[in-house]
């Protein structure tokens, strides 16, 4: 295969910004991906977290020409959009766990954050289901991105967040990988 061949292949790329919380910043983030050819796997924005400057933190998983990313990283900038991490994909593998209890009462913001922060894993969906309200018993089912052969670390980091919580995990909901 040529030098110019590998270039312009599609690759998979994970690219974490900061958003200011006012109505059209997603899009505007948004267009520079679509101008240079990028296509959407997934969008998590994560409203009820703020990073440190008080920005809402977005995970926007794509796929797009490899001599085009850093165009794209740059175009992105240029937006004004502050671009916090910009790279090849890292996530090979998911894993789906349900989580129950007092899981919105416990802060679930902060679960979230906690898994991100000590696991090779990215939150990729979340699903929420509260039918007594806030502050009753709730079920949240998490779709975890994880790094190739760390899934087992990644149940393991869910555990340890749910036992501080006094939640209950039903894991995993998709088969794990061998290397688990």
């Amino acid at each position: 295969m040529s030098d110019d061949a590998s270039s312009s292949e599609v690759q998979a790329y994970t690219v974490r910004l900061e958003l200011v919380d006012e109505p059209g910043e997603l899009l505007s983030a948004l267009e520079p991906i679509a101008e240079n050819g990028g296509n959407l796997l997934s969008v998590f924005h994560e409203r009820g977290s703020v990073t440190p400057r008080g920005h809402i933190p977005v995970e926007v998983d794509l796929e797009c020409p490899q001599d085009r990313f850093d165009a794209l990283v740059s175009d992105l900038r240029d937006a004004g959009v502050n671009v916090i991490r910009a790279g090849a994909e890292r996530y090979g593998e998911e894993v789906t766990v349900l989580l129950v209890g007092h899981v919105i009462e416990t802060d679930f913001s902060e679960t979230l954050s906690f898994i991100e922060d000590n696991a090779e894993a990215s939150v990729a969906d979340v699903s929420l289901s509260a039918p007594g309200g806030t502050s009753e018993v709730a079920s949240a089912r998490l779709r975890l991105a994880a790094e190739t052969g760390t899934t087992g670390e990644v149940v393991g980091t869910v555990r340890e967040v749910a036992e501080r919580k006094d939640l209950r995990v039903v894991e995993p909901l998709t088969e794990m990988e061998e290397s688990a």
